[in-house]
């Protein structure tokens, strides 16, 4: 099926070296216009395999279900907030591929009794779960405050929501991983703009979303993508064995025939469409990334950053002394959040028997 296994300690020496480039415009372009590569899993067979994709009814999350169906998948659940949206995509699947089991189930991230319920749900109905890609995501140019959690939308979705599913789902694959084979892969969607974005060293990293002047809408989104991606490397490195679950960051790039920036206002529209136009991906280029990540690779992409077909680095800031204390300052505000769902005993329990 491809994968392949490298040493980490080897692996991270040499994209710690890489890191700086893939800040630069020169490197961003670089990215974006890598040509699709034959990915080394043409003839997977994955007869028998369950996928579960958050924001699958549209875009990227619809197109990856429809490459790994096209691959031979046997059982796809896709996570929607709406049901209806969700019946159609999943009708059309269906149609394509009458050979497959497709579900559809709501998991509304900006709930997080909802993410909490899908979660269970796919705990107790799911015999097993051989990929999971957190997909779901949004930009936004409003300022808007969930009610429920008292928490801006962008950050509640893009970043606190999908770490609650995170943390939640690695058990969750762990007690479904089969007695031989590959281990369960879980991929969290980033984004490129983590390299661009910065992130306040020696400063409080949640209350400036609260604040409707601190941040614009480009600004709340690469920032929470980079909290999102600190915390998942953190947690794959420190708390989940390779053996148990393979955890890892993928990032489609710059693509074309979404529906993300439905929020964005018209102005942010109306620039995504002329650098679309200019520089995007295809959709079905885009999404072969996130088939990439949870097909093609083993422990080297642990806790990695999966972009352009290829582990790539994280963060420039993450191989710094100083990128260790911006983890810990986001993985102790994150815990403090959701620690109501008991992510500090799972954590615990992660880490004990790792």
């Amino acid at each position: 099926m491809g994968h392949t296994t490298k040493d980490p300690l080897d692996m991270s020496a040499s994209l710690q070296k890489q890191a700086a480039y893939e800040r630069t415009t020169r490197g961003f372009l670089a990215r974006q216009f890598t040509r699709l590569k034959p990915l080394p899993l043409e003839d997977a067979d994955l007869k028998d395999h369950v996928a579960v994709i958050t924001g699958a009814n549209v875009g990227l999350g619809l197109e990856a279900g429809r490459q790994l169906l096209a691959r031979g998948l046997s059982h796809l659940v896709i996570g929607v907030r709406s049901q209806a949206k969700g019946d159609t995509a999943a009708a059309a699947l269906r149609r394509d591929f009458p050979a497959a089991t497709v579900k559809v189930w709501i998991v509304d991230m900006e709930s997080y009794a909802s993410v909490q319920a899908f979660a269970q749900r796919c705990d107790a109905e799911l015999p097993r779960i051989d990929y999971a890609i957190l997909n779901a995501g949004l930009i936004t140019t409003e300022h808007t405050m969930n009610e429920a959690t008292g928490r801006e939308v962008t950050l509640l979705v893009n970043y606190l929501s999908t770490v609650l599913l995170t943390v939640l789902m690695v058990p969750v694959l762990k007690g479904k991983k089969r007695a031989t084979g590959r281990p369960p892969v879980l991929s969290v969607v980033s984004s490129d703009l983590v390299y661009s974005a910065d992130v306040p060293l020696h400063q409080p990293v949640l209350p400036p979303f609260q604040d409707p002047k601190a941040l614009g809408g480009m600004g709340k989104y690469a920032r929470s993508k980079v909290l999102l991606t600190l915390f998942v490397a953190r947690l794959a490195t420190e708390y989940v064995n390779t053996d148990d679950v393979i955890v890892n960051l993928s990032n489609p790039g710059a693509t074309k025939g979404t529906a993300f920036f439905r929020g964005g206002g018209v102005v942010v529209k109306a620039i995504m469409v002329v650098m679309q136009a200019l520089i995007a991906r295809t959709l079905e280029s885009g999404a072969s990334n996130y088939i990439d990540a949870v097909l093609s690779y083993g422990s080297e992409s642990h806790g990695g950053f999966v972009s352009d077909w290829a582990v790539k680095p994280l963060p420039q800031v993450w191989y710094k002394p100083e990128g260790s204390e911006l983890t810990d300052r986001i993985w102790e505000e994150t815990l403090e959040e959701l620690n109501f769902a008991g992510l500090s005993r799972i954590l615990g329990d992660l880490k004990k028997n790792r």
